[in-house]
């Protein structure tokens, strides 16, 4: 899993993780946990009572840390929260092994497959749901890109990579998946703590805000939640009253869902009108190929640039007048497949920092677009 070197780090780390959520077991993929908790998934010695599986969760709360009550402290003096709220559910807050477990990379030498990874997402049941989705809430699709300029087929895109349209949401309690995350932070790669203690500081000021009790929210094992997987801090600055009845509500709002995705996207540098990428064939020299491909998914060429470069465009990327990324997707043993990405391609990736994440999001929408199409 890649996090962002631009702006949007807060939906990057737990939407669909990439190759990371590959290879997580099934439970793990739709927030149960496993049966046996990992050896080295323990919380620190601080913890002031034994570790237990995920089977008798409640025995492992956060209320006996000091450091935990004085982050909730210092926590509401920032945010002008009544500090007896947050220490109180902060106390109730659970260790869970399985987070700890599911937010490990995956095994050293897991190779990319871009073919396994689109089948995984462009599949029957996402198409199914997806083309009922679409026809469902087609007004919001409409009003929203209209307003945002994010096309419906991208926003429905997003929504069934993420949730399967809202029917894989996420079955962990959200503070006990930050919790976890903030003060126990497993050891063995980056040391992500401080992202998430800001996040559950986030969540604590999206609850107070919506009028939520924190221990009642669910979501992802990393903290996202709602249809569109949405960290606190996103919820906070991204989610959108769609359908204006006072709330936002992106578990059961469809169009919250909608429009929040496309404002997130549209804050992220959507540019309306625009493609997600083109067709093209890569230089044949090592040299310039490896040129193209060192800003990795930043448009950074001019479609001149990739012709003197030797990559071949399809006749409408040879007229685009932006910049361009040259984005290499592994197959495994077979060769790799290439796109040429727009500032939309880009976009996506705000979403999740990840080129194989902004494909299967754009090939799902377009699919689907296409059914659509042909039913008709």
């Amino acid at each position: 899993m890649r996090f962002p070197r631009a702006s949007y780090p807060v939906l990057a780390l737990a939407h669909g993780l990439g190759f990371a959520l590959l290879a997580l077991p099934a439970a793990a993929q739709t927030g149960a946990p496993p049966s046996v908790p990992p050896a080295s998934a323990t919380p620190t010695t601080r913890s002031a009572v034994p570790v237990r599986d995920d089977s008798a969760p409640d025995v492992v709360t956060y209320g006996q840390r000091e450091d935990v009550m004085r982050f909730g402290a210092e926590l509401a003096a920032r945010r002008g929260l009544d500090v007896q709220w947050v220490q109180r559910h902060l106390a109730e807050s659970r260790y869970v092994p399985s987070v700890a477990r599911f937010i490990m990379p995956p095994p050293a030498g897991t190779a990319k497959n871009w073919a396994a990874y689109r089948a995984r997402f462009i599949e029957p049941v996402r198409l199914r749901a997806g083309t009922a989705f679409w026809r469902e809430h087609e007004r919001w699709l409409v009003r929203a890109q209209a307003m945002y300029g994010v096309p419906a087929e991208i926003i429905v895109g997003v929504i069934g990579v993420e949730s399967i349209y809202g029917r894989h949401m996420g079955t962990f309690r959200v503070i006990d998946a930050l919790a976890t995350l903030s003060f126990d932070f497993p050891s063995g790669r980056r040391d992500r703590s401080a992202f998430f203690r800001d996040e559950l500081e986030q969540f604590f000021v999206m609850a107070h805000s919506e009028g939520l009790d924190p221990l009642a929210p669910k979501g992802s094992y990393a903290g996202a939640m709602g249809m569109g997987q949405f960290m606190p801090s996103s919820w906070n600055k991204f989610a959108v009253d769609f359908d204006g009845d006072g709330r936002i509500d992106m578990n059961h709002s469809p169009a919250d869902a909608i429009g929040s995705v496309a404002h997130f996207l549209a804050e992220a540098g959507w540019q309306r009108g625009q493609p997600t990428r083109y067709v093209v064939s890569p230089p044949v020299d090592s040299v310039d190929r490896a040129a193209l491909l060192g800003p990795d998914i930043l448009p950074t060429f001019s479609a001149q640039e990739f012709a003197a470069r030797g990559a071949v465009l399809e006749p409408a990327g040879q007229a685009h007048e932006g910049k361009l990324a040259l984005v290499e997707l592994q197959n495994g043993d077979a060769a790799p497949s290439y796109v040429a990405g727009t500032a939309n391609f880009y976009a996506v990736t705000r979403y999740n920092w990840s080129s194989y994440y902004a494909l299967a999001v754009i090939e799902l929408g377009e699919t689907i677009a296409r059914l659509r199409h042909t039913d008709r």
